[in-house]
This record gives C-alpha cells, sequence and structure tokens, in this order.
C-alpha cells in the first residue's frame, strides 16, 4: 500500500534535522573543571548552567523568564478596568449634558444639577445613575456598556476569553452565563461531598463545554484549571491599593445589571479554595507601568507570573533533588517560546547522553568520577592540543605515526588527515560494501578508509614526576600540569602501549596515582616540595622494569624543600636544610645508577630553584627544559619523543 506523505507546521518536538548532541565539546569542558579541582557530578551540572556556543545553558534560560517578568511588571498597571469604566461614564454624561442644554423644562434642570453633584469615586456615580432616567439615547447606550464591561471582565477573570466572547452579549447570552455558574457551583459541591458522578460531569460539558478550551477530562482537571485562574484573580486583588479594590467591588455589584452573578462567582472562589488551598491565594505583585490592563488580562498576566516564576525555580535548579526532569516543556515553550524548549531538550539529551554512553562512573565511596573511557577521551584532546603546539613550533605536520620503526601491531584504525601508514585494504572496501550494500562496482568514500596501525617495539620505564605543592595552584600551573600528564598517559597507552607509564605526584608526601585520581585531585594547602619521596617511587618503578629504557621527567616549580625521614614522615624545611637537599641529590644519584635519563621541566624565574636544578641535572647528565605553562605539555611529549629515538 502506497501511503501519500503528510507535511505540516513543526510541533515542537524533536527537531529531526538537529545535528547529534557534541559529546566531545561537553565531555572538554567537563575535563576542564575536574582537571581545576570541581566534582565530576558538579561540572556536569556547571555545563547544563553556562551552556556553550552552540546551546544556551539554564542560567540564559532562567534570566529570559526573570526578564520576561519585570517587563510584564514595569510596562503594566492594574487600573485599566477602572480607567475604561471611567472614560464610558464621562462620555455618558458629556451626552446628557448636550441633550439637556436643548431641554427647556424643569425636570431638565433638575437632572443638570443631579449630574453635576455626582461624586467622584466612579462607582458611586454609576450606583447614582442606576435609576436615571436618561434623555439621550447614546448616552444611555454608554452607560449600559460600563454594566456590561464590569460583567465581561469579571467573567473573564475566572474563565479566559470571556471578555472578546460577551462583546455584544444579548439577555439570553447573559442568562446562561448565570445558569452556568449555578451548575457549576452545584457540581463542585456534590464532588465536595463526595456524591458527584461522571455522568453528571459528563452532562455538564457537554452542555457548557465552550466554556472551557482546557477541555478537562474529569472534575479533578477541571477544579486544577479553575483554581489557577481563580487563585491568579486573587493574587491581581491583591496587588490593587484599597481604594481600586473599593471601586472595583462597588462597579461588580452592577456587573450585567445583576448582583446574582457576583453570588455566584462567590460561592465558586469558596469551593475553588477549598479544593485547592495550595495554590498561591495570598500573593500579590507590584506593577509600575503605564498600560492599564483589565480584570480578565491582568488576571492573565497574574497567571503568566505565576508561572515565571515556577519556570525560574525549575531552570535554577537550586532545591534538593533537582533534575532537567523537572523542567516542564509544555510551560517552557508557552512563556519563552519552542526555541528555548528545544535548548531545554538538548541540555537534557547531553546529560543523559553522557550518562548512557559511560563517561561516568562510582568510585567505591559512592562519588561520582570520570570513567575510563571519559579519561582517555581527555587524554586524547589533551594530546591533540600538543600536538598542534609541537606542529606549530617546528613546522612539522602530525603523522599520527604509532612508532619510530612502523611495526604493524595487527590491528588496524580509521584513517585521519596527516596518517602516512599503508591502507589496510581488506578493511576498507569491507567498509565501503557495508556502507551502501549491493553497489557495483564499489564505491570508497574517505569514511571507509583504516589504516594498518603500527607501533614502535622497543620498551620504555618512564616515571612522570609532577608537583602538586600548593604554589602550582597559586601561580595558575595546576591545570596545564595535569593536562600534561594526561595527554603523555594517552600517548603512551594508545601509541607506545608496551611504555610503561607511572605518573608520582608530590607534594608534602609523593603519591602513585593512575590519571583519573591525578584529574581529580584537589589543589590544597601542602607546604612542602618533596622530591626525595618522588625520586624513591620513581626507582621502584624503574627497578620493577629492569629490562626498559629508564626515563624520568620531572615537573616542578619549587626547590625540594621536604625529604622523607626513616620512620615515613615528611620532614618540611625552607630554606630547604642541606640534610633535604643531600638526601634528595642522594636518590638522584640511584635513579641515575638506573641507567636513567632524566629531564627537568622547570616552571618560573626563582633563581634559587634555577640553580638547584641546574645542579641536579649537571650531576646526572640531565637535561633543563624552562617552557611557559602553555608549553608544558608539548615540551614533555617532545622530550619523551625524543628519548624514545
Amino acid at each position: 500500500m502506497i501511503h501519500n506523505p503528510r507535511y505540516g507546521p513543526y510541533d515542537g518536538g524533536p527537531d529531526p534535522l538537529a545535528p547529534p548532541v557534541d559529546l566531545r565539546d561537553a565531555l572538554a569542558a567537563i575535563g576542564d573543571d575536574v582537571l581545576s579541582g570541581t566534582s565530576p557530578r558538579h561540572a556536569l551540572r556547571e555545563l547544563l548552567r553556562r551552556g556553550n556556543r552552540d546551546m544556551r545553558g539554564l542560567d540564559d534560560l532562567a534570566a529570559q523568564a526573570n526578564r520576561r517578568l519585570r517587563e510584564l511588571l514595569r510596562r503594566n498597571n492594574l487600573g485599566g478596568t477602572l480607567d475604561e469604566a471611567r472614560k464610558l461614564l464621562d462620555k455618558a454624561v458629556l451626552e446628557e449634558r448636550k441633550e439637556l442644554a436643548r431641554a427647556l423644562d424643569d425636570d431638565a434642570r433638575f437632572n443638570e444639577m443631579r449630574i453635576e453633584e455626582l461624586p467622584p469615586s466612579t462607582a458611586q456615580a454609576v450606583q447614582e445613575l442606576a435609576d436615571y432616567n436618561w434623555r439621550s439615547e447614546q448616552a444611555r447606550a454608554d452607560y449600559e456598556k460600563i454594566r456590561d464591561l464590569l460583567g465581561r471582565e469579571v467573567l473573564d477573570q475566572r474563565f479566559s476569553g470571556m471578555k472578546q466572547a460577551l462583546e455584544g452579549a444579548t439577555n439570553e447570552d447573559r442568562e446562561q452565563i448565570r445558569q452556568m455558574l449555578a451548575d457549576l457551583n452545584q457540581l463542585l459541591d456534590a464532588h465536595a461531598r463526595g456524591v458527584d458522578t461522571p455522568e453528571q460531569f459528563t452532562e455538564f460539558m457537554d452542555k457548557y463545554g465552550e466554556y472551557f478550551p482546557d477541555n478537562p477530562r474529569n472534575v479533578e482537571e477541571l477544579l486544577d484549571s479553575l483554581a489557577q485562574r481563580a487563585a491568579a484573580a486573587q493574587r491581581l486583588r491583591n496587588s490593587l491599593s484599597q481604594e481600586q479594590r473599593d471601586e472595583l467591588d462597588a462597579l461588580a455589584q452592577e456587573a450585567f445589571g445583576d448582583p446574582s452573578l457576583i453570588d455566584e462567582l462567590g460561592k465558586l472562589d469558596q469551593y475553588l479554595q477549598a479544593a485547592r488551598p495550595g495554590e498561591d491565594w495570598e500573593g500579590s505583585q507590584q506593577f509600575r507601568g503605564d498600560n492599564g490592563m483589565g480584570l480578565g488580562e491582568g488576571t492573565g498576566a497574574l497567571s503568566d507570573i505565576a508561572e515565571l516564576e515556577s519556570l525560574a525555580d525549575q531552570l535554577s535548579q537550586q532545591y534538593a533533588g533537582a533534575g532537567l526532569d523537572d523542567i516542564d516543556p509544555e510551560l517552557l515553550a508557552r512563556q519563552l517560546g519552542d526555541e528555548a524548549a528545544a535548548d531545554a531538550r538538548t541540555l537534557a539529551d547531553l546529560e543523559k547522553a553522557l550518562q548512557e554512553q559511560g563517561f561516568f562512573d562510582r568510585a567505591p565511596d559512592g562519588q561520582w568520577r570520570l570513567s575510563p573511557k571519559a579519561m582517555r577521551q581527555l587524554g586524547q584532546t589533551a594530546l591533540r592540543d600538543v600536538a598542534g603546539q609541537l606542529s606549530s613550533r617546528n613546522g612539522q605536520r602530525d603523522t599520527r605515526r604509532a612508532g619510530s620503526m612502523g611495526e604493524p601491531t595487527g590491528a588496524s584504525r580509521e584513517w585521519e588527515f596527516g596518517d602516512t601508514e599503508p591502507w589496510d585494504v581488506t578493511r576498507t572496501i569491507t567498509n565501503a560494501v557495508l556502507r551502501d550494500p549491493g553497489r557495483m562496482p564499489v564505491r570508497l568514500s574517505v569514511v571507509d578508509v583504516e589504516v594498518a596501525e603500527t607501533e614502535q617495539r622497543s620498551q620504555a620505564a618512564v616515571a612522570l614526576l609532577v608537583d602538586t605543592s600548593f604554589s602550582m595552584v597559586m601561580e595558575d600551573r595546576w591545570v596545564p600540569m595535569k593536562r600534561t600528564a594526561l595527554a603523555l598517559n594517552h600517548l603512551v597507552s594508545t601509541r607506545f602501549r608496551s611504555d610503561e607509564l607511572q605518573l608520582i605526584a608530590f607534594g608534602r608526601h609523593a603519591h602513585v596515582l593512575n590519571p583519573s585520581e591525578l584529574a581529580g585531585l584537589d589543589g590544597a594547602w601542602d607546604q612542602g616540595t618533596n622530591l626525595h619521596h618522588a625520586l624513591l617511587l620513581a626507582a621502584r618503578h624503574l627497578r620493577r622494569h629492569s629490562n626498559a629504557q629508564p626515563v624520568v621527567l620531572i615537573v616542578t616549580d619549587g626547590e625540594p624543600t621536604a625529604h622523607l625521614e626513616a620512620d615515613g614522615e615528611a620532614r618540611f624545611d625552607y630554606p630547604p636544610s642541606a640534610r633535604t637537599l643531600g638526601l634528595t641529590v642522594r636518590a638522584l644519584d640511584a635513579v641515575a645508577r638506573l641507567g636513567a635519563k632524566v629531564t627537568f621541566f622547570r616552571l618560573g624565574e626563582d633563581p634559587g630553584l634555577a640553580r638547584v636544578v641546574d645542579r641536579m641535572a649537571h650531576r646526572v647528565g640531565g637535561r633543563v627544559i624552562a617552557p611557559d605553562v602553555d608549553g608544558l605539555g608539548a615540551a614533555v611529549v617532545s622530550d619523551y619523543m625524543r628519548g624514545r629515538h
């Protein structure tokens, strides 16, 4: 069967043309925060809060909601109904005076005096004229418009759209409204007593469904809709001055010329407040603008303000147990537009994708941490940045050769720009066939190409010693140090897999850390640069791999100020004591006797550090490199590669 396609407007659902969520950029942003000492959980929340260049974050959406709320309060005021009623009264009085001026009888003079003595209050003046015998038909019509206006406005407060629907209403229309209110109160009374039936609700909706565009499916949904609107109407009343409330109360008695309307609405409010006490019946707002709103329009504005406040709270995510599922997409689209709803969906999709694709896991203590998969991605990004620095520095492109000997590992990988390895023809053609089955002849695309992976077979035992004293944090060297370690770790684990890399962090004490632990390491006030302890751990690593080429890389911004005593306690002295320097040099000699190539990466311009490092390097035939912070990663990786050759 052939189905004809149908076309229609975009309904605000998932955009089939939208690009996939960019997890790489998101993970890089999370990684930056984690390397700075933020927990992975908090880093994810910060990303969702800030967004990025391609999507707005929660903060931007909340700011948009707050701007719209402030604009409603800044532009509008709630005196529109009173102003309109006053204009109609003034117009009616003017037309009546014109008619009386042309009359010569005594009754006309009496009526002129009566009009002259009208009270200044609009409501009182309308009440004074309730039994007035108008001579001008135009004046009579304008006066009747006041009663009609108040009736429509009062109903529009409770039932959105009534002001327009009842414009020009007949007496039969008004009577139907009164009957609807009476039947509605009867239904709600039965529901409050628990004696209502589904048939009673169905009968009511069949008769009056046109007044309820939300199309509630039962009495509870009907109560929800009515209570939200009624609570907004009450907040509008609370926002008025006492004088405005008195005026409107008096005018409302003249609505449609029948006080029974107000009586029915009063009963309705009682039922709604009893059924939905959780609605905000006590709130108020301070409007400051020049644009006067009618009662119905003002109630709609108060309802919008309540929704915007709720939306801002949802977007702030500042309450316990907050999650993106709390954000109401329909409310977001209604108040801020479909684009805002799409941005919120993108954020939710991003959070879901990061979790489902395994970029986070839980440590034994239950805390979130970046998974090995995430660490590989961060290492790849760090190494790519380092490769770019190396390429720009020496004019050579990144060839991505896995090892200088170019020996095949038996595996293949996707071709990337700059690769010079031979193609894996079998895998390349297989990819093309699977991409476009049945096509003859087979047509290759760049995405099909795979190259034979190679690596260097000689083995190295590498110890990367990184200074984690507080000065590294103070001088903004903390994150570059971590990026350097991640880049080197990724290079070794993907291109020189036979090498054995150990990461050793040293402050007051030294510790062997894996990449994930180093990435999540917090900067702490740790007095002491215990290079002595770090060199002892490095020597142990080199002895464990005695058949490998030993390499020791030391990143530090301070001269040795701590050493390890025989009992395992660290001793700190500043300036460095002779014992600290002596034990450090002795440990360095032990590393040198193992045949290690030692390179110091000196950060900063401290003359004392320069003297100590230069002498230690000279003693063991090592090297000293003094890179700037941004070039640290390139310097370490370049020296490692140089040592392997």
